[in-house]
């Protein structure tokens, strides 16, 4: 934001000079850019934070300058006189979009002269870097630089039907913006229309078609409030940018269009002529409710600052700011923020606000930062074993970006999502998928590292995805995946070691399952404790193909949540056995859909007491066994902590095993 030194002295008098002035502003927030001499007046180049957006103009500014320098603001009262003809005789405000337009207001002058503006007007735009087009013109981008609210001037006779409809685009609809050029629009898009077409797209910037010139007699001053998102998108879409849609996205002070609008028309008259009509057309509430009271609680101040405010100078600065207290109770007040300061929303906001101006140059530097122990979260914890297992496995963590394309995005899709978020930017127009998977982001990172020459990247990322979209904004699951060249058992036994680290109890389960991006017929679906956890095998060769990837790759992709939720916070150590497994093989005959976990699942239910655990040893089909069936060689344990088993003992329980498979499984023993 360039200010002007001399305009800043229409609103605040001050004994100091520019430079004195401007570092004040640049130790309390606003960053110093630079000063340029523009003959008598100074060019004051500074930056504003995206949260500021009261500081866009020069009363803005000049607020600033009057808390830091204990100084009074002087605001021109706007005072309009008005002819006897109404507004809504002539023109009419049609909001058809409201939940992009929460306010809108139109004036008419009229019998107004265009011509050159004066040379304060002209000098005043020129110190800032604008050219001076026409009085009305200047007049509007004036009041947009004095108070940061975007003004349009349109020319009256030639709007059809002389009434503005406030609307949606419709799609390919087309427009010939003030800059020459042509804009085809969209259906998300917002447009102020008249009775047949588009005359300016909200928020952005007018049209040619309406535009003052020499010839305009009549004027119709548009003041409106545009929501941000929606002039975010339509700037960004359409790659228009703009003095107006820079200060939308940002927001504007809701309670101060109905003075800006008239601020606007008393310069057109006194440099343009013409007679204001009565009574404006407001279409929207221009009184909204402001945000509830922030409490304040004044101990807090010095535990975050670390310094010693005295509560009446950390009053005295929020009312100078603004605030209106509401309450106050010794310990703790009630504020409530002025529609200029929609960024104050909580303590903490206040707590910056009596810092920035109290002064951070109050803070001393040398001071040892306070430190508290605190303990790592159950979070953090997790993470941390997630990084030792996979490190300890010789795997690499990568961190890549959110963002993957289209087509890769399809074509790995284990959720089988039909619609993924998306951005529109002209930085994205390829990578503009919000990736629902990591292991895309993962493939392209392998690929990265064999154009390099490191093949078989054995990699691993713990990041949020992207599965959905609420009220309440996205879906981001924190999610963990990994990619490697090894073989499905070896990955699956990387994730038992990882469960086992976590928490010993815990079963993890793989069953077989198809999902878009993995080869058929190999790919399992993993469970925790019979509960959905995610996803592991090989991927489809089309996925590799479209990652550009040679090798075969083998991925596993699990959210972290359910391993927060198992968590053992503080395992117990097990006493080493002191008498010796005994061991027995299980060959069964069964048919080809029994699957493994149903027949380990018998085994571990029928095992008994002194049964330990089972383990797969192989799995065979073909000759001589009959067509339709398979053989399972399983090897499970017995041990009792008190003894060594008889072998009375272990045949008992194998008998039982082989009595539970037969019944439920028509299992056959070999």
């Amino acid at each position: 934001m360039i200010v002007s030194w001399n305009w800043l002295k229409d609103y605040v008098t001050l004994d100091c000079d520019h430079v004195t002035a401007a570092e004040k502003l640049m130790m309390s927030g606003l960053n110093l850019e630079e000063i340029v001499p523009q003959g008598d007046d100074f060019a004051i180049d500074l930056e504003v934070t995206s949260n500021r957006p009261d500081c866009l103009g020069h009363i803005g500014v000049a607020r600033e300058l009057t808390v830091l320098f204990d100084k009074t603001l002087e605001i021109p009262a706007a005072e309009i006189a008005t002819s006897s003809e109404k507004t809504s005789a002539v023109t009419s405000v049609d909001n058809q979009s409201t939940e992009h337009c929460t306010q809108y207001q139109a004036r008419i002058i009229r019998g107004v002269k265009i011509g050159p503006s004066p040379e304060w007007l002209r000098k005043r735009l020129e110190t800032l870097g604008l050219r001076s087009v026409n009085n009305v013109v200047d007049v509007t981008n004036y009041v947009l630089l004095e108070c940061g609210q975007p003004l349009h001037a349109f020319d009256l006779n030639r709007l059809d039907g002389k009434k503005i409809v406030v609307r949606q685009a419709k799609k390919g609809e087309k427009i010939q913006a003030i800059d020459g050029k042509a804009y085809e629009l969209d259906e998300q898009m917002c447009v102020i229309a008249d009775a047949s077409n588009p005359v300016a797209i909200a928020g952005v910037m007018g049209g040619k078609e309406t535009e003052v010139d020499e010839s305009t007699t009549d004027l119709l001053i548009e003041t409106a409030n545009f929501a941000p998102l929606s002039v975010r998108r339509t700037a960004r879409k359409l790659s228009l940018f703009s003095d107006s849609s820079f200060r939308f996205e940002r927001g504007v002070d809701v309670r101060k269009i109905d003075w800006a609008s008239r601020r606007c028309c008393e310069l057109i008259v006194q440099v343009a002529g013409g007679e204001i009509l009565e009574d404006s057309i407001k279409v929207g509430d221009f009184e909204p409710a402001l945000p509830e009271g922030i409490t304040l609680r004044f101990a807090q101040v010095p535990r975050i600052l670390g310094i010693d405010v005295p509560v009446d100078n950390s009053r005295e600065i929020l009312k100078k700011l603004g605030l209106t207290e509401h309450d106050f109770q010794g310990e703790f007040a009630i504020y409530a923020p002025p529609s200029w300061r929609a960024d104050l929303t909580r303590e903490a906001d206040l707590i910056e606000e009596i810092a920035r101006i109290y002064g951070y140059d109050q803070i001393p530097e040398n001071d040892p930062p306070l430190v508290c122990a605190t303990a790592k979260s159950d979070q953090d914890r997790t993470t941390d074993i997630v990084h030792h297992v996979f490190n300890a496995a010789g795997f690499y963590e990568a961190i890549t970006m959110s963002f993957v394309s289209a087509e890769l995005s399809a074509a790995f899709n284990p959720r089988g999502l039909e619609t993924q978020l998306q951005v529109e930017h002209s930085s994205r127009k390829k990578d503009n998928q919000l990736r629902s998977s990591l292991i895309p982001s993962l493939l392209v990172s392998r690929r990265a590292n064999e154009r390099t020459g490191t093949s078989n990247a054995q990699l691993y990322e713990i990041s949020r995805v992207f599965t959905g979209w609420t009220k309440e904004g996205a879906i981001q699951p924190l999610s963990v995946g990994c990619v490697t060249s090894q073989s499905f058992f070896e990955l699956k036994g990387l994730l038992e070691t990882l469960i086992n680290t976590l928490n010993p109890q815990i079963r993890l389960e793989a069953t077989a399952c198809e999902a878009t991006g993995y080869a058929s017929g190999r790919v399992a679906r993993l469970t925790l404790n019979g509960n959905d956890w995610g996803w592991l095998g090989e991927l489809d060769r089309k996925v590799l193909d479209q990652a550009g990837l040679r090798d075969a790759v083998t991925a596993a992709e699990f959210e972290l949540q359910p391993l927060i939720e198992i968590l053992e916070q503080a395992p117990q150590a097990q006493s080493i056995p002191q008498f010796p497994a005994v061991e027995r093989d299980f060959n069964f005959l069964i048919n080809n859909e029994i699957t493994w976990q149903q027949l380990s699942g018998t085994i571990t239910k029928s095992g008994g007491p002194l049964f330990t655990g089972v383990e797969f040893v192989s799995e065979y089909r073909g000759k001589p066994i009959e067509a339709g069936k398979k053989t399972y060689l399983a090897r499970a344990a017995f041990r009792s902590s008190e003894r060594t088993l008889t072998g009375e003992e272990v045949d008992a329980a194998h008998a039982q095993i082989v009595a539970m498979c037969e019944q439920e499984l028509a299992a056959v023993l070999r």
